[in-house]
C-alpha cells in the first residue's frame, strides 16, 4: 500500500492515519468539516489535499449511520481500488450498501476494537491499535486483494487480525461493548444527584466501573441506533438479573430465616455466576487469564516514584505483569498494586522494603 484516503478523521480515523503516516504511506484527510481535518493534517496524519486520483485503500471512519453513504458517494467516483469502514456494526452498512445494488467485491468492513473516552483528532495516536483486535467481515465475493490491503493495513496499524461474520460480530460487540456501556452509564447517574460525603468516598471500583461512562453520548448514540435489537435482548437478561437479585435482597431483610437463608443463596448464586465469566475474560496479551500475587506499595504523589518502584523492581529481577493505582482521598498519596508470579511477590516485597518503600500488607 503506497496511498491511502481516510474519510473522517475522529479518533479512530486520525489515529490510523497517524500509523499509516508514520509506515511511510501517503494518506490524503477528508471529512465533512474540513476544519477537523486540517487539525489532523497538523497533526502529521496525512495531507488535507485532495489525490490527484485512485488511492490504494480508501478508509471510511464515519458513524454507523452515516457508512453506507459515504461509501456509495466513495465508490461512485473511483476514489480507491479497494474500501474499508471502521464502523463499531458490521451487518447494517453492508445490508445497506447491497441494497443499493453497489459492487461488494471492493469492499470489506472492519472494526478495530480499540478506542478511548475522549475523541476528535487531539485525542488520536499512531499506536491505538497496537496489541488490539481488529476485526474482518469479509464474504465469499471480497476481492482478495482488497482482503489484502485491510490486512497489510492492519499490520501497519500493528494490530492483530481477527475474521468472523458480519452479524456475529456485532451480536459480540453487543455483549462485550455496548450493553456494558449503557450498564457504566446507569451506574454512574447513580452519582449524579448523590450526597457530596458519599462521593468522596468513591475508590477504584467505582472509577473502574464507570470509566467508560465518559464518552461523547452522540457518539454512542449513533452506535446504539445501528446495533438497538442484540443490546436489548441482553439488557433485557441483565433486567431479569437485577429483578432476581433485588428480591433476594429484599428477602435478607425479612425477620424470617428460611426467607434470608434463600436470600442469601440469591446473592450466592449471582455473585458466582459473576466469578464464573469473569475468569473468561482474556488475560495478558490475550492468552488465558492468570492468576497474580498482588505487592501493594503507598507512595507520595510526586514526579519519579512510579518510575523508581519498576527500577527497583527491574533490579530485583521481578516482571511487573500489571499495574493499578488507588490514588487516597484527600491526601497526595496512593496505593500501587504491582501484579507479578505469585513465586516472585516474596522476593518482590523483600526487594522494596530493602530500598524504604512501605508495603502494605
Amino acid at each position: 500500500m503506497r496511498t491511502a484516503l481516510v474519510i473522517g478523521t475522529g479518533l479512530i480515523g486520525t489515529s490510523a492515519a497517524l500509523a499509516l503516516t508514520q509506515r511511510g504511506v501517503t494518506v490524503h484527510l477528508a471529512d465533512h468539516d474540513p476544519e477537523q481535518a486540517r487539525t489532523a493534517a497538523a497533526l502529521g496524519a496525512g495531507t488535507d489535499e485532495a489525490p490527484d486520483g485512485p488511492v490504494d485503500l480508501a478508509i471510511v471512519a464515519a458513524p454507523p449511520a452515516l457508512v453506507a453513504d459515504v461509501l456509495a458517494d466513495a465508490m461512485g467516483r473511483g476514489a480507491a481500488r479497494g474500501y474499508i469502514d471502521v464502523a463499531s456494526v458490521k451487518g447494517g452498512p453492508r445490508r445497506e450498501l447491497e441494497a443499493r445494488g453497489l459492487d461488494l467485491s471492493r469492499y470489506i468492513g472492519t472494526h478495530p476494537m480499540s478506542g478511548r473516552e475522549k475523541s476528535g483528532p487531539l485525542a488520536a495516536t499512531g499506536d491505538l491499535f497496537e496489541g488490539r483486535p481488529w476485526v474482518l467481515t469479509p464474504t465469499r465475493d471480497t476481492d482478495t486483494e482488497v482482503l489484502n490491503l485491510a490486512l497489510e493495513l492492519i499490520s501497519h496499524c500493528r494490530a492483530v487480525p481477527v475474521v468472523m461474520d458480519a452479524d456475529a460480530h456485532d451480536r459480540a460487540v453487543a455483549l462485550v461493548s455496548h450493553m456494558p456501556h449503557l450498564v457504566s452509564s446507569m451506574v454512574a447517574a447513580r452519582l449524579e444527584n448523590a450526597e457530596e460525603a458519599a462521593v468522596r468516598l468513591c475508590g477504584q471500583g467505582i472509577r473502574d466501573v464507570t470509566r467508560i461512562a465518559a464518552s461523547d453520548p452522540r457518539m454512542w448514540i449513533d452506535i446504539l441506533a445501528a446495533n438497538p435489537g442484540p443490546v436489548a435482548d441482553l439488557l433485557g437478561d441483565v433486567a431479569a438479573d437485577l429483578d432476581e437479585t433485588v428480591r433476594a435482597l429484599r428477602a435478607l431483610q425479612s425477620s424470617d430465616e428460611d426467607k434470608r437463608r434463600e436470600g442469601s443463596r440469591g446473592i450466592e448464586a449471582v455473585l458466582r455466576r459473576g466469578n464464573a465469566g469473569q475468569v473468561r475474560v482474556p488475560g495478558k496479551h490475550g492468552s488465558a487469564p492468570r492468576v497474580y500475587e498482588t505487592v501493594a506499595v503507598l507512595i507520595d504523589d510526586q514526579p519519579g516514584q512510579l518510575a523508581r518502584i519498576f527500577a527497583d523492581a527491574g533490579r530485583a529481577g521481578v516482571n511487573i505483569e500489571d499495574v493499578r493505582i488507588e490514588h487516597a482521598t484527600g491526601q497526595q498519596a496512593g496505593l500501587v498494586q504491582l501484579m507479578v508470579e505469585p513465586k516472585a511477590a516474596p522476593v518482590l516485597t523483600a526487594a522494596l522494603r530493602e530500598r524504604g518503600w512501605a508495603i502494605r500488607q
